[in-house]
């Protein structure tokens, strides 16, 4: 029973050294020059802070932090309050049609990005020349196309499913309207399939890539990781500098999911608080 055991904690260590080895080669590559990168050293250096000062004084680092975290929080915002006012309604408010439309939602899963991107792009091309503050090259133009999906719609109706209807009953009994049932009791009662959805619509927003690189085609609207895949695209990258950009990047993503780790994980299991 004991070597059964040790033989699990090894195979456990293992595995966690290595899902853990790409982020602690980052932190490491950011204190190094680039040659020591491309060699593969394993040993910190002392190059950090003379890598994050290029990094800033050779790009408007600042400025994509502020783009990726603008579109992130209005995303996130926007992704919460329609995707779990659809799903509380498909789920309380259940009928045949409601179910047909649940249904085109969840096949609409199937189709690839890749597929509607460019109907996208000449969509928001078309409204350039109508509301240029929602056309190409601006920050609405990111949001919008994203700002919720089936997934999240059908999280939350999953979620919706263990929700006490009794509470419901009596709130219409203390004479709530329907909104207030949905604000004042539903909302809170379901925080932490909130900050699962939270979490996960932050980090998909931060880290999106593909839609903001055709979107987007000024450098002032440029977001990180657009901005990082321009210093790689270089004749002679600074990989020191680069992981220095990587590490700061993901600092925003890694704090939000450390402060509200019992939230996701309690959300990602169904459980109503």
């Amino acid at each position: 029973m004991k070597t059964k055991r040790m033989f699990t904690y090894l195979f456990l260590i293992i595995a966690a050294l290595i899902s853990i080895f790409p982020f602690i080669w980052m932190v490491i590559s950011a204190t190094n020059q680039s040659v020591d990168v491309t060699k593969g050293t394993l040993l910190p250096g002392a190059h950090l802070f003379k890598n994050i000062d290029n990094l800033f004084n050779s790009v408007d680092m600042w400025q994509a932090l502020w783009n990726s975290a603008k579109i992130s929080v209005v995303t996130t915002v926007l992704s919460l309050l329609v995707a779990s006012a659809a799903g509380y309604g498909f789920e309380m408010y259940r009928s045949r049609s409601k179910d047909i439309v649940f249904n085109i939602l969840l096949a609409s899963m199937m189709i690839p990005f890749a597929a509607i991107m460019v109907p996208l792009f000449q969509m928001f091309a078309k409204v350039s020349s109508v509301v240029p503050f929602l056309g190409i090259d601006t920050a609405a133009a990111v949001i919008l196309p994203t700002f919720t999906t089936a997934f999240l719609i059908f999280f939350f109706r999953q979620n919706t499913k263990m929700f006490p209807k009794e509470m419901m009953e009596a709130g219409r009994i203390d004479g709530l309207s329907e909104f207030g049932l949905f604000f004042r009791i539903y909302m809170p009662t379901m925080k932490s399939t909130y900050a699962a959805a939270a979490i996960i619509t932050f980090l998909n927003s931060w880290n999106n890539y593909l839609w903001p690189l055709i979107v987007l085609q000024s450098q002032e609207n440029m977001t990180v990781p657009l901005l990082i895949s321009n210093l790689g695209s270089g004749y002679a990258p600074d990989y020191g500098l680069i992981m220095s950009a990587i590490v700061i990047t993901t600092l925003p993503t890694a704090l939000v999911f450390f402060m509200m780790q019992k939230q996701f994980v309690a959300g990602m299991t169904g459980s109503v608080k």
